[in-house]
């Protein structure tokens, strides 16, 4: 049987059009060496996800050309960094992560496939990522000293809720057990929202993770903070303390950040062409708006302050790790 006119028709139209969508991929562009892309290893719809498309816009508006957004979720990250690690060094291809990949990952991991110093070097320090202290609104503890209080009279009831085990969070806890000498067990979760259910309930005695995720419960007066990490308050809650301040340095670099890296073997001129355009990025009004919005706080500064603040980081979490005995 002879196909019609209009199923010919039809079959040139559907090869037509598969082959402009496949010209349209991220990979045929590449191929043609006109875009700049952004790898994310988290899937479309969180923070880093969007944070790595309001830089992609602002920097395709501050004449960087098309700069596209990648997503290879997976291995916390690691996937992503593996990409970015292999790809050709031409500055075309930027990883943007969370800190603890260069903090906290080179001390708790056995082995890593890459060289935390080496293999990616960063050019810029784009935003912190702060985090918070929370409990129940009817826990009968209102500030840091009074949990540690109340942790004196019922040390049996002391837990830390948390999204992850082997966090920034975590390794406070241990170290605000071991200088207290009372216990305050790590309670793991598979993600914050099943972490805040029992914050709020009370079963868990306070949780910690990034303020974007616990402001909806603490603007519904379901959570209440104790203390926010980092040494400085925060623009979105200017009346909460930093346990810092309250005298508890145990959760000083529990702040996470996130930033822009390439490949290891990058030349510099690229690396500064980079570091200028992510800076500029940071500092415009309207990208510091979005980025806000999202619980972040913009910081903009050159790469050498990244570095500088994770070795920083690095060293003062390494005694930390070694007396806790975790292992990722």
């Amino acid at each position: 049987m002879k196909p019609t006119t209009y199923s010919r028709r039809h079959a040139v139209l559907a090869g037509a059009l598969t082959a402009l969508a496949l010209a349209c991929t991220p990979a045929a562009r590449a191929q043609e060496g006109d875009f700049t892309r952004i790898v994310v290893g988290f899937a479309p719809g969180g923070a880093a996800d969007s944070l790595a498309r309001i830089y992609a816009e602002q920097l395709r508006q501050d004449g960087l050309g098309n700069v596209l957004v990648e997503n290879k979720p997976g291995a916390s990250s690691r996937l992503a960094l593996d990409f970015v690690k292999k790809a050709p060094a031409d500055g075309k291809t930027i990883f943007i992560g969370p800190s603890p990949m260069f903090t906290i990952f080179p001390l708790t991991y056995k082995k890593l496939s890459y060289d935390p110093d080496k293999d990616l070097l960063p050019v810029a320090l784009l935003t912190d990522v702060p985090t918070v202290i929370a409990t129940a609104v009817n826990a009968p503890y209102k500030t840091m000293d009074q949990y540690v209080q109340w942790l004196k009279q019922n040390p049996a009831q002391g837990s830390l809720g948390l999204a992850s085990i082997g966090s920034a969070g975590h390794l406070g806890a241990f170290a605000l057990s071991k200088e207290l000498g009372l216990s305050v067990t790590p309670t793991p979760y598979r993600g914050a929202s099943p972490m805040l259910v029992d914050v709020v309930s009370g079963n868990v005695s306070m949780g910690w993770d990034a303020v974007a995720s616990m402001m909806p419960l603490y603007r519904g007066n379901k959570l209440h903070f104790l203390g926010v990490s980092g040494t400085h308050r925060i623009k979105a809650l200017p009346d909460v303390p930093t346990a810092f301040e309250q005298g508890y340095k145990q959760f000083e670099y529990a702040t996470s950040w996130y930033g822009a890296y390439v490949g290891g073997a990058t030349p510099e001129p690229l690396r500064e062409r980079l570091q200028a355009a992510f800076v500029k990025a940071s500092h415009n009004p309207a990208a510091a708006a979005k980025l806000e919005a999202l619980g972040l706080e913009v910081v903009g500064k050159p790469g050498s302050d990244a570095r500088e603040r994770m070795l920083r980081e690095r060293s003062a979490w390494g005694p930390i790790v070694k007396a806790s005995g975790f292992e990722a």
